[in-house]
């Protein structure tokens, strides 16, 4: 038996929350507002909750027209609509060098809480500033996971992984002045931190830090 759907102009992985855990989840982007609100029907009738990442307001209207109870949240650019049944031990610190990778983070945090994860979100800490990341210290050593978002140099993350004995989820921005190369220069300084157990995610790949903070629970859940 086939573990997908042949919807005409996808093939819905409807086996995918049987084999990792979590349903599949839509990419939004490059799909028309009709293709997401048939996938979106479809996992909620098969999974009975549904997460699109990178939506348009017209897509989340459609959306929400047909559930009321779907979110949309403007900055993330999710939609999401239930919860995974089984909440994960421990708890997600997500933490941005400046305001304005705030949208990333929040589609790292929406992931995160759709499947299941506490979320502690700790906003503008960045290094230029450094008490204001110190003074969180004890907050961040609190978490299980630290998902680092942040753009220009990227620096956050390698003094955040010196800090904390947790994996440390990077997630360079396309935030910065044109020698950041739209992330390309974040990207490069997270991947050569000296600071171990930073791993790092694509630019501006909020939904990816999230879902991997999530499996790194999922993880510690299923060995107690």
């Amino acid at each position: 038996m086939n573990e997908f759907e042949d919807l005409g102009f996808c093939k819905l992985d409807v086996g995918r929350d049987a084999r990792t855990g979590h349903p599949e989840v839509v990419f939004g982007q490059g799909k028309t507002v009709d293709q997401v609100e048939i996938i979106f029907s479809r996992l909620m009738e098969i999974h009975g909750r549904a997460l699109v990442t990178r939506a348009t307001a017209e897509m989340a209207e459609r959306v929400i027209a047909r559930y009321p109870e779907a979110r949309y949240e403007e900055g993330s650019r999710l939609i999401s609509l239930g919860q995974s049944a089984r909440k994960l031990p421990g708890k997600v610190a997500v933490l941005t060098g400046g305001t304005t990778d705030i949208p990333v983070a929040e589609e790292a945090a929406g992931t995160a809480e759709w499947m299941g994860c506490e979320v502690d979100r700790i906003f503008d800490v960045g290094v230029a500033g450094i008490d204001r990341l110190l003074s969180q210290k004890e907050r961040i050593r609190e978490a299980s996971v630290v998902i680092g978002v942040a753009g220009m140099e990227g620096a956050l993350v390698s003094v955040v992984g010196g800090l904390v004995r947790r994996p440390v989820i990077a997630v360079p921005t396309s935030v910065g002045y044109g020698a950041n190369l739209q992330g390309i220069t974040t990207l490069l300084a997270m991947m050569t931190s000296c600071a171990a157990g930073v791993t790092v995610v694509n630019i501006d790949n909020g939904f990816g830090a999230g879902f991997q903070a999530a499996m790194i629970l999922q993880l510690v859940a299923e060995g107690t």
